[in-house]
């Protein structure tokens, strides 16, 4: 048993937490816990209005104490928090992974690094190091830079580099990789099957080159992994976090949980339970605060890290080191923020060296020329498929906003499964133009008839991952075979006569595939990519 006053101890245990907040200004316990040795915050949405709030609230936090962490889950593509009202101006990884031009990925996250450092921001989850290689991932896909991982690791690698040069520390995740998994951590444990080998010449590789990089922090990922550990999932593992990312991959920085809210972790072994064991295991900070961000949350954390000390569960050693790991990466975020801008970079447009970007990642594939730009003012029918929970609720998609302040007239409606419930893809021309059978047939004819007379542009997410949206847009082609479609997700399945990617939903990217079907701008004059089969299979 620890000898220590209990005092010490909890500032120890408040040193390791990075606690979310409700509000637009620190709440009282947040600046309170900061005097009693809370050692980092972190925001989302819900703490963000614009960047001169951002850098108000900021200001408050130090004026409470000077080196704490301001972490923030910002990716800059559609997992977006500084942005999140309007939708990123900047690509995400995938985008950035479709040029795969490494110099242009450092400069859009130097360009995001310098925002945030400008407003107070010194910690960034962030890149996304997963190798997205299982097509139905429903919780990574257009967050990794792609399926490759040679791709992925010189993308991290520039990414880290960009991002920390402009001033905030990176955090690459989710070790020891959730690209190739069906499941999403936020509501059940993933596994992630393959040998040793196969995890080395694959999830492994882009932490690597993160650590060679310089990353500063490693955030764990809530998986079971056999062939590393095959009882505790990634982030309460002493083989993976201390064998692994310690000793095997040489990290001396700091390891961050993801949210030990998850269900992955806190179904299993309780929101306290699983804060202990992943500090016991090697992890040196615990995030929480997406779904739990009150003073109840924090204080029954900070009380069991205490207690498993007391108790023996829990090395006074290893609550010592990470808490001291944590003040490292503290130190070098205020070394980071000497250099910082004084001043927000971005503009009220948002990021223009991430429209550049965007507009360099999109793809158009076409089974002809001349195809576009469209004819005149389109009727999009945008496919909403089931969100994300990575992605915020409050986060706007879609082309239709960009397409009508090109072209003005432009008209939309959006479905989701629940409106089209079972759309047989295999309905004749007739039914979709005409009596479709069922009422479900009825929205999908009565959404392309909006279309007569004018263009119509299909907007898809992820077309390859859901059964209904594919049928949906197979029986629209049959009855309009010229509609041009728009893949902002993954774009493993290339259908239409003419198909264009953008590689992501975000802001960014929206506009840029405006332009190009507008035939305004810089991507108006970009060359056809392939040649697409006009159905869907």
């Amino acid at each position: 048993m620890s000898s220590a006053p209990t005092g010490n101890l909890a500032s120890l245990a408040a040193a390791v937490l990075q606690p979310g907040f409700v509000g637009t200004t620190p709440p009282p316990w947040v600046l309170r816990w900061l005097g009693d040795g809370l050692g980092s915050v972190v925001l989302f949405a819900r703490n963000i209005v614009d960047l001169d709030q951002v850098a108000a609230l900021t200001a408050a936090l130090r004026a409470e104490r000077p080196d704490v962490i301001v972490a923030i889950d910002e990716e800059a593509g559609d997992v977006t928090r500084m942005e999140s009202g309007r939708g990123s101006s900047r690509p995400g990884n995938f985008a950035l992974g479709a040029v795969d031009d490494p110099e242009l990925t450092a400069e859009v996250a130097r360009d995001l690094g310098r925002e945030l450092a400008s407003v107070g921001v010194t910690l960034d989850y962030a890149p996304d190091a997963d190798v997205n290689s299982n097509p139905a991932n429903p919780v990574i896909g257009v967050r990794a830079f792609g399926a490759d991982p040679d791709l992925v690791a010189r993308h991290t690698a520039a990414w880290v580099r960009g991002l920390q040069s402009g001033g905030v520390a990176a955090c690459a995740k989710h070790f020891p990789g959730h690209g190739d998994t069906r499941v999403d951590s936020h509501h059940d444990l993933p596994r992630i099957g393959g040998s040793r080998a196969q995890l080395d010449a694959a999830e492994l590789v882009p932490f690597r080159a993160a650590v060679a990089a310089g990353v500063q922090a490693v955030m764990t990922g809530h998986l079971l992994v056999p062939a590393l550990d095959p009882r505790l999932p990634a982030t309460l593992s002493p083989r993976i976090l201390g064998g692994l990312l310690r000793e095997e991959l040489g990290f001396s920085g700091v390891i961050v949980t993801d949210a030990v809210e998850m269900r992955a972790v806190a179904d299993r072994y309780g929101f306290a339970g699983a804060a202990v064991r992943a500090l016991a295991a090697g992890a040196d900070a615990i995030c929480v605060g997406g779904e739990r961000a009150d003073e109840d949350a924090a204080r029954e954390l900070r009380d069991a890290i205490v207690a498993a000390v007391v108790s023996g569960e829990l090395p006074e050693q290893r609550l010592a080191e990470a808490a001291k790991r944590v003040g490292q990466l503290a130190a070098w975020t205020v070394a980071a923020r000497a250099d910082a801008p004084s001043r927000p970079t971005g503009t009220p447009g948002g990021s223009p060296i991430g429209l550049a970007a965007a507009r360099r990642a999109v793809r158009v594939t076409a089974s002809a020329a001349g195809a576009l730009p469209l004819a005149g003012a389109p009727h999009v029918v945008e496919f909403e498929p089931p969100r994300n929970i990575a992605i915020g609720a409050e986060t706007p998609w879609g082309i239709a906003a960009p397409l009508a302040a090109l072209l003005p007239g432009t008209t939309v409606v959006r479905l989701g499964a629940d409106d089209l419930g079972d759309v047989p893809a295999g309905t004749a021309a007739g039914a979709v133009g005409g009596a479709p059978a069922g009422a479900a047939g009825g929205v999908l004819a009565g959404a392309v008839a909006g279309a007569a007379g004018r263009p119509l542009v299909l907007v898809v997410r992820d077309l390859h991952r859901h059964d209904w949206m594919r049928a949906a847009v197979a029986r629209a082609l049959v009855a309009r075979p010229d509609a041009v479609v728009v893949e902002l997700g993954v774009p493993a399945l290339v259908t239409g006569a003419v198909h264009v990617a953008t590689h992501g939903a975000t802001r960014a990217g929206a506009l840029a595939a405006a332009e190009l079907l507008a035939g305004t701008g810089r991507v108006a004059a970009m060359p056809l990519v392939g040649v697409a089969e006009p159905a869907v299979g």
